[in-house]
């Protein structure tokens, strides 16, 4: 029989008899999961498919009618012993040679002897015996007359085993089989049935975890019919493929810039790295590392591309030059997308891309809710951004020579994270750099190498030359950490530490609207902050009428809402309609295929905000964009309104765009004061300028003395975002104060013995 020996390796497995030492076969079982056992179980699958057996859920027992045409060849007669055993194998298994049937015989009678020397009774042998010869009939007939060649037989086993199943494999063990079991939960099961692991021998290896809930031997055989189906779409396979990180050997960012040269010799792969940074080893050397990253390639001749913060979207000329269709299956999308990829003079780099393209999307077509649409989108993403930067990194690029992307910022969406995962298995270096932890997005991928640190460092630009670089003392960055400690989850705010923020209107009392209006908006209900956005809760409201009919104290009461930051609108309309718009010219360049053309807008001559924060310029596009999004404004995307927002909004006075500049979001929001004394109304302009400050933060209100309907016109029904307030009669043909003269509401109300007092604090 033949020896159980122990591997040196997992090549091992795929040996010659001839070169294995002692002449013997491999019986191991596989509890726990990496990548390398992956592709392990993967190699093993496709050989246990050419030459073995591959069991899915256990060995089903005999049924009625194999037991019973066992009986009619071979009688009820048994007797433990090898000649019986071998005679009968000759009858019941004719296509063994004499070798192949001493071996087996051998191995049944050995296994029967050792069930008989613990107990086991006569009827008990007979009838594992008669279950061992049905398998081998029914089940392992095929590889049987394989036994004892130079081309091992394999046996991949998933699932738990049972008594008899694994004495069953290790008769094929003992007489010529490579044996692999499947544990998905783990040894305790079979230590039960073999504490001593006689018949098998545990593989491990360092970094092992769990198996992934998903994993099975069907999945890996869907994988493989897939794999044959892309390559059909992709054309022929590359020579050269990725060596990815294998080379590393985990001595930090210093490691990365070893040459490709000395990173391996086998000329069947390019050797290329796809690491991600999290923290910073080091905040005072951290900048001049980048540095002397870029420097180093570009010394080298090396291609690089470096992102911060975003990778640009797409531009509508980019999509424009992506041939496309109408796609029924993933397949055929591959196969026609895959047409965009052309690199002609280098034939062997257009091979690797196009195959690694077609494993991409083959890849995530697989992952829950995807559908052919969003895939077809997906594709048009990275195919865009391949074309405008593989321009650069494969510009004359000669394999296994890499080239270099680096992100700093990580990435932000899954279309980045997909394109990134492309360059990987492409001659690319990409480096993924995440200085500041406090990152939200990630993503996964079986290649990616991780190094993490416990700094944090916040960099928006990297240092691309010596005037980008800015290095930081000691006490510098020690300022900044119990800067980070002060104003996280405190309560506690800094000037300007949030950059983005979505206003609600909330619903308040009249009574109510005097006690908030001064106030910060981080006291109010209903504010927060998740995943550095703030939700600020704003003012928005009408007020009808005047209570009790008391003008005078109408007017206090308003006047009494004015704070250095507060604008006063003393009629409508603010914006007259047809009022001169450089903007309206233009302003259909600015809005395509239902996205803001920012850019575009940005670089425009016409554009006046350029000179304001980058984060309050974003604030008034991401709120252009909200509002025609919502459709507020009737006429929103059906007759043209859309380019009247886009007019208005970036036609704004002055006075307003430097109260959006210098707006805190945590602090004290801008106000808006309106008067509507008479029955003029507001213009479709006023009505997009108000709406628009109301969802940019501010507060706003609106007093109706009259209760006329001066308000609504241009709102789309049931789209009024403000609260409506009647606080009495309504009163008519009032003309608006010089409020400079009006008396304080706090000064009529107050006895004139406690204003005496008061001055005297």
């Amino acid at each position: 029989m033949f020896t159980h020996i122990k591997a040196g390796g997992l090549n091992d497995f795929f040996t010659e008899l001839r070169n294995r030492p002692d002449k013997g076969v491999y019986f191991y079982r596989i509890n726990g999961y990496n990548e390398t056992i992956r592709e392990f179980i993967i190699r093993y699958y496709d050989s246990a498919a050419k030459n073995g057996v591959i069991i899915e859920g256990g060995i089903p027992n005999p049924d009625n009618k194999m037991l019973a045409y066992y009986n009619e060849i071979m009688g009820t007669a048994f007797r433990t012993d090898v000649g019986f055993i071998s005679g009968n194998l000759k009858k019941w298994l004719p296509r063994m040679s004499v070798y192949q049937n001493k071996e087996v015989a051998s191995a049944i009678y050995d296994t029967l002897r050792n069930l008989r020397d613990k107990g086991k009774s006569e009827s008990v042998l007979k009838n594992a015996y008669i279950k061992f010869m049905c398998w081998l009939y029914y089940k392992f007939e095929r590889i049987i007359s394989r036994l004892g060649g130079n081309d091992i037989p394999k046996i991949l086993y998933e699932g738990d085993v049972s008594r008899y199943e694994i004495l069953m494999l290790r008769i094929l063990a003992c007489a010529g089989c490579d044996i692999i079991i499947l544990q998905y939960k783990g040894d305790s099961e079979y230590l039960e049935l073999d504490p001593s692991s006689e018949y098998s021998f545990p593989l491990t290896l360092p970094a092992m975890g769990n198996f992934p809930y998903d994993f099975s031997l069907k999945k890996i055989r869907e994988e493989n019919r897939r794999k044959i189906n892309r390559q059909a779409s992709v054309g022929s396979k590359p020579k050269i493929r990725a060596c990815t990180n294998a080379w590393l050997k985990g001595n930090g960012f210093e490691e990365l810039l070893t040459p490709t040269k000395s990173r391996g010799s086998d000329p069947a792969f390019f050797y290329n790295f796809f690491v991600k940074i999290n923290g910073v080893d080091d905040k005072i050397s951290y900048i001049n590392e980048l540095y002397r990253y870029q420097l180093e390639m570009k010394n080298r001749g090396i291609k690089i591309v470096i992102i911060q913060e975003a990778v640009p979207l797409p531009q509508n000329d980019e999509i424009a030059k992506i041939r496309r269709s109408n796609y029924k299956t993933t397949d055929g999308l591959i196969a026609d997308m895959a047409a965009n990829i052309s690199y002609p003079n280098n034939i062997e780099l257009q091979r690797i891309i196009t195959n690694a393209f077609g494993e991409l999307i083959d890849e995530y077509s697989q992952k829950p809710g995807m559908n052919i649409n969003k895939l077809t989108s997906k594709a048009v993403y990275v195919l865009c951004w391949l074309k405008r930067y593989g321009n650069i990194l494969f510009q004359g690029l000669k394999i296994p020579v890499t080239s270099s992307f680096v992100y700093l910022g990580g990435c932000q969406n899954e279309n980045e994270a997909m394109f990134v995962r492309l360059l990987s298995k492409l001659p690319v270096d990409v480096l993924l750099l995440v200085p500041d932890k406090n990152d939200k997005y990630t993503f996964e991928d079986r290649f990616l190498y991780e190094i993490n640190y416990e700094e944090t460092l916040i960099v928006k630009k990297y240092p691309q030359d010596s005037s980008d670089l800015r290095l930081g003392t000691v006490a510098y960055h020690a300022e900044r950490e119990l800067d980070t400690v002060l104003y996280s989850d405190s309560g506690i705010y800094r000037n300007q530490q949030y950059g983005r923020a979505d206003a609600v209107v909330i619903r308040t009392m009249y009574e109510e609207i005097g006690i908030l209006w001064k106030q910060e908006l981080k006291y109010r209900p209903n504010f927060k902050v998740t995943d550095d956005v703030v939700t600020i809760p704003v003012i928005f409201s009408k007020i009808c009428g005047i209570k009790d009919g008391d003008v005078y104290n109408y007017w206090s009461g308003i006047k009494s809402l004015f704070t250095p930051d507060t604008i006063l609108y003393d009629h409508f309309p603010i914006i007259p309609s047809g009022a001169y718009n450089p903007i309206k010219s233009v302003a259909a360049e600015f809005y395509r295929n239902g996205r803001l053309q920012r850019n575009a807008i940005r670089q425009h001559k016409l554009y006046k905000y350029g000179v304001i924060r980058d984060e309050a310029q974003e604030h008034i596009l991401d709120k252009i964009q909200l509002m025609i999004n919502k459709k507020i404004i009737k006429g929103t995307l059906e007759s043209g309104v859309e380019y009247a927002i886009i007019a208005t909004v970036l036609n704004m006075d002055k006075s307003i765009v430097r109260l959006i500049q210098k707006f805190d979001f945590t602090k004290t929001n801008p106000k808006i004061i309106c008067l509507s004394l008479d029955e003029a109304t507001m213009s479709l302009e006023d009505t997009i300028f108000l709406t628009f400050l109301s969802l940019a933060g501010f507060d706003i209100a609106i007093f109706v003395p009259t209760g006329y309907q001066t308000v609504e016109r241009y709102f789309n029904s049931g789209a009024y975002i403000f609260d409506e307030h009647e606080e009495g009669e309504y009163v008519y043909d009032l003309k608006a104060p010089d409020f400079r003269s009006v008396r304080d509401k706090e000064d009529k109300d107050t006895p004139w013995y406690k204003k005496i007092f008061k001055r005297g604090r």
